[in-house]
């Protein structure tokens, strides 16, 4: 299997928990028959965090040659980056590279020109700031992360987390992706777009967790925002509303995603039809899956299926 190159391109004040993610999903020892993974600088050596503490970083810019995929951890205060790191981003993205940014990396991305006429979003603090620096980005503040293609941006913090298991699950596949996610003690996915915050604090009995998981175990059924109301306890507006104060999104969109990741693992683990596949995931018939699928995968079963297995035996 071929090894995919990510290295972090590392800006002055960088913000440390943004660099760290890249770093446990794509740098930890499990991942090394999958990614090998670099950070880099304008200057190599003690690099300042925004955090009162410096990380050191021994590679150049030379680094970002190699790179499958760029990936631009936050830094504050939010100045022109280095014009160095800014030119070298250019080159990485002009070859082909994927680029990447977590939380307010975003910036760097946007100096670059890299996101002039595409949606991007950063943390939700930031974002009225980064429509006013760079008006040719269309910023969207009120989602988890925003693929482009080649092009990928996210919200604050946790929000880069999902970014990066989106990748691995790009790269790898879904199932590869959820041991990653199992590893880190995080959820398995998110949604790009869900929304960035919890618009209400959240019970605390967990709110609607527990239906949440027995959703995802009962979705081969053809479950319902009634039915799902019903389990909670709750009448269906009211439910309705709180899914989507702790979620960001609607029952049912959050449910047709769990179906798509439910297809996705059997896709690549079980030689089962398509039509099998439509039925455990609970869509029903393998058009309704080719719909759905093909609108958050972007393509279809049977071509996943395929473009996996060639990843596999590469």
């Amino acid at each position: 299997m071929a090894v995919h190159h990510v290295v972090a391109l590392v800006i002055e004040r960088v913000v440390a928990f943004d660099l760290s993610i890249p770093a446990q999903v794509f740098g930890h020892p499990d991942e090394r028959s999958r990614y090998s993974f670099v950070a880099c600088t304008a200057r190599p050596g003690a690099v300042p965090s925004s955090t009162q503490f410096g990380v050191t970083v021994e590679h150049g810019l030379d680094a970002l040659d190699a790179a499958d995929t760029v990936v631009v951890p936050g830094f504050h205060p939010m100045g022109a980056p280095d014009p160095a790191a800014v030119a070298a981003l250019r080159r990485a993205a002009a070859r082909g590279a994927r680029i990447a940014s977590v939380c307010i990396g975003a910036f760097a991305l946007a100096e670059a020109g890299l996101l002039d006429g595409l949606v991007a979003t950063t943390h939700w603090q930031e974002a009225e700031h980064l429509a006013a620096r760079y008006p040719a980005v269309r910023v969207d503040p009120d989602v988890l992360y925003v693929d482009q293609g080649r092009v990928l941006t996210s919200a604050g913090l946790s929000a880069g987390i999902d970014l990066c298991l989106h990748l691995v699950r790009q790269d790898f596949g879904q199932q590869v992706a959820a041991s990653v996610a199992q590893r880190m003690v995080v959820a398995g996915h998110r949604t790009g777009g869900q929304a960035q915050y919890a618009r209400r604090p959240l019970p605390v009995d967990g709110g609607l967790g527990p239906t949440r998981d027995w959703a995802v175990t009962e979705m081969q059924q053809p479950l319902t925002v009634a039915r799902l109301a019903r389990h909670a306890g709750l009448p269906v507006r009211s439910f309705a509303r709180q899914f989507h104060d702790e979620v960001g999104t609607s029952p049912m969109r959050w449910l047709t995603s769990q179906r798509v990741r439910e297809a996705q693992r059997l896709l690549e683990a079980t030689g089962l039809s398509i039509d099998e596949v439509a039925e455990r995931s609970g869509f029903g018939s393998a058009a309704s899956l080719r719909v759905h699928f093909g609108r958050e995968v972007g393509t279809t079963p049977t071509a996943y299926r395929k473009e996996r297995r060639r990843v596999a035996g590469s």
